[in-house]
């Protein structure tokens, strides 16, 4: 997945230091009214994992009558306040997490399934009872479960993202998803993704472009304070390795 951006090095450097600016400098902004609902209201909330619940855009409708699908990929680490907040305000609310000590448990509303999300096809030689988790590309998931839709996809898969939002543009799963809260890293180039700098650049760039080809428009952009202030191993002034950005499919149709 790549899209023609500039072949000459020093330009193409220069696109990837734009990404210490906000990424809806880069992007636009849509308009979106972010309320949070009262069981919502802390204070990351207003920060960093953000919901857009603008009524004009399908997926918030889906969420402001509690008729709403979430998926969180994750690999432990932070604590589970948004999916539980989801599903006492009535979302069905799954977490894909390898770390979690059963194959299938449910806290606080929350289902919770010891299933790693992949880019890649299980590897044959390792056998299922060799695995503590298994690991699933998140169509198959989807086709596993049972649902065409998810309405909000959260991904904290720290580093792996590009990869599997790869994987999602190029098996069509876009469009089944309403909104997308993403967090992506920009201090090494992620799992499996080879080149030089402009390289690695040029990939990111491609993915966003994909995600707005898919008709998803960025209506959040958080830089996260705590992280290294790293970009791609390069110390810099003034910015994060790390950001989450929220997406909102505006040519979602929920069946």
């Amino acid at each position: 997945v790549y899209i023609n951006y500039p072949a000459d090095t020093d330009r193409l450097w220069q696109v990837g230091l734009d990404l210490q600016k906000p990424f809806c400098s880069l992007y636009g902004e849509v308009s979106c009214e972010i309320a949070m609902p009262p069981a919502l209201q802390r204070e990351e909330a207003q920060k960093s994992w953000v919901l857009c619940l603008d009524d004009k855009f399908p997926s918030a409708q889906r969420l402001n009558t509690k008729h709403c699908r979430v998926y969180s990929l994750r690999l432990g680490g932070e604590d589970l306040w948004l999916e539980k907040a989801l599903a006492t305000a009535g979302c069905e609310v799954h977490c894909f997490d390898p770390s979690i000590g059963a194959a299938h448990l449910q806290d606080s509303g929350v289902w919770l399934h010891r299933l790693s999300i992949d880019w890649r096809e299980p590897n044959p030689a390792i056998s299922a009872q060799r695995q503590r988790s298994s690991t699933k590309k998140l169509a198959a998931i989807l086709n596993d479960f049972g649902h065409r839709q998810v309405d909000v996809l959260k991904v904290d898969m720290e580093s792996a993202e590009w990869k599997i939002l790869e994987n999602l543009v190029l098996e069509g799963v876009l469009h089944s998803v309403g909104l997308l809260l993403l967090e992506v890293h920009l201090h090494w180039a992620g799992f499996e993704v080879g080149g030089d700098e402009p390289n690695v650049v040029r990939y990111w760039f491609s993915l966003l472009r994909e995600l707005e080809r898919a008709h998803f428009s960025l209506y959040h952009s958080y830089s996260v304070p705590a992280k290294p202030r790293l970009f791609l191993q390069r110390n810099l002034h003034n910015t994060s390795s790390t950001y989450i950005l929220g997406w909102v499919n505006t040519r979602y149709a929920p069946q």
